[in-house]
């Protein structure tokens, strides 16, 4: 899934992944995405790059964190989190 002799970096290829499987609804709003840790074990990333691509992902307004619970899909691309959560 990951071509690890692309030129394009390895976060991005994972945060594109992602980003699919919210658009094509295989992680709905409100359901976790996986973690660090998931993301490391499904595409043989390390933890730097994993953590990246949650990062990239929360600053687009894909996801949001929950501290404590993890990372979650937006309602909508660039939509706030809910609050109270």
């Amino acid at each position: 899934m990951i071509d690890f002799a692309s030129d394009v970096p390895r976060w991005m290829q994972v945060a594109d992944v992602i980003r699919q499987r919210i658009a094509d609804g295989t992680y709905p709003p409100r359901t976790r995405v996986p973690s660090v840790i998931q993301l490391q074990a499904e595409f043989g990333i390390a933890q730097a790059t994993a953590q990246k691509v949650l990062t990239r992902l929360r600053a687009e307004g894909a996801t949001y964190t929950v501290p404590g619970l993890g990372s979650f899909v937006a309602e909508s691309k660039g939509a706030d989190a809910p609050q109270g959560e």
